[in-house]
């Protein structure tokens, strides 16, 4: 069925018990020797680094995405898993299908318990990710996790401890797994892949800022002020906040940060409705509306189009094009 490259970078289903708390600590010969073998597959290791995912930084998703590509760059190779903390995982899968040209799948999966735990779901997991790389083609970046086959676009954890941990709120299910074969529901939209971003030695800050009640500029203006070269804005309801944020908004795009909407309800997209401080304000202060996207993926896009360019102008197209917005490309791969 094929040669599949399994990428380790650590995350709970590398955890073990470290005195007070689990943590990042098998390598990945040991993860990969917890789970059974598709019939047909084989497995080549890439043991890049073992952390939590909630330490990883952009320089970790940039030089996982670079190590992707090298992988691909062998035609002998007919997918990869990627072994990755969960809490996390929904930002350095996005990171990798905004900048996949391939049609051979990348699959991240992970744990919700450590390994070595009777009960624990890493094995599943991965021999479900191992099958789903051998035996999907032209579906872009996915995630195996729970019997469930997710598209990495729009694709977030909603459960914190529970198995099931990882869905799309916004999109029906893409497949399932099961009786040793994976089942395609629907094939993804995807728009057309960003080019390969360089290794920059200082990455580009990108903050993240809620918008609750009684919220004003002050967050905004510190992310501003400490460097900041993009912003998300996480509004309430459809991408609403107060005409206090307006301003900072259009005072944080006048000195050339990228600004995107987004929303903190779980699904649905942003939507130009309110104004006295709504989406129909923002939007027109220069933030951009990331559709269905949470903040976390969001930011990504973000990041990618900062890494893409350094005018303000083709940034923002960048990060159109990211979000799949209008006058992008859409490919079903």
């Amino acid at each position: 069925m094929g040669r599949i490259v399994v990428i380790s970078t650590g995350g709970t289903i590398a955890s073990r018990w470290q005195g007070s708390g689990f943590a990042a600590d098998a390598d990945g010969s040991e993860v990969v020797a917890t789970a059974p073998l598709p019939e047909g597959v084989t497995v080549e290791l890439v043991d890049l680094f073992s952390v939590n995912s909630p330490r990883l930084t952009t320089a970790h998703q940039l030089t996982l995405l670079r190590t992707v590509h090298e992988v691909l760059a062998d035609p002998d190779v007919d997918g990869i898993v990627v072994t990755h903390g969960t809490d996390t995982l929904e930002e350095s899968a996005f990171l990798v299908d905004l900048h996949h040209h391939d049609g051979r799948p990348v699959v991240f999966t992970g744990s919700q318990r450590p390994m070595g735990t009777a009960d624990g779901d890493g094995p599943g997991n991965l021999y479900d990710a191992l099958l789903a790389a051998s035996t999907t083609r032209g579906l872009g970046v996915l995630v195996a996790f729970a019997g469930r086959v997710h598209a990495a676009r729009g694709t977030v954890k909603t459960q914190a401890v529970a198995l099931d941990a990882f869905a799309d709120p916004s999109e029906e299910l893409l497949g399932k797994v099961g009786f040793g074969k994976v089942t395609v529901l629907r094939k993804p939209e995807r728009p057309r892949a960003l080019p390969l971003p360089a290794m920059p030695e200082l990455p580009p800050r990108v903050d993240m800022v809620m918008h609750h009640a009684d919220g004003d500029p002050v967050l905004l203006n510190a992310a501003v002020e400490a460097g900041a070269r993009g912003i998300v804005l996480v509004g309430t309801g459809a991408g609403n906040a107060t005409p206090e944020i307006v301003e900072a908004v259009a005072a944080a795009v006048a000195r050339g940060v990228l600004v995107a909407l987004t929303t903190r309800v779980a699904a649905g997209p942003v939507t130009e409705i309110y104004t006295h401080g709504g989406a129909v304000d923002l939007v027109a202060a220069g933030a951009v509306p990331t559709g269905t996207l949470r903040a976390g993926q969001a930011r990504i896009a973000v990041l990618s189009a900062l890494l893409g360019s350094d005018d303000a102008a083709e940034r923002t197209g960048l990060l159109r094009r990211a979000l799949g917005a209008a006058g992008s490309v859409l490919v079903g791969a």
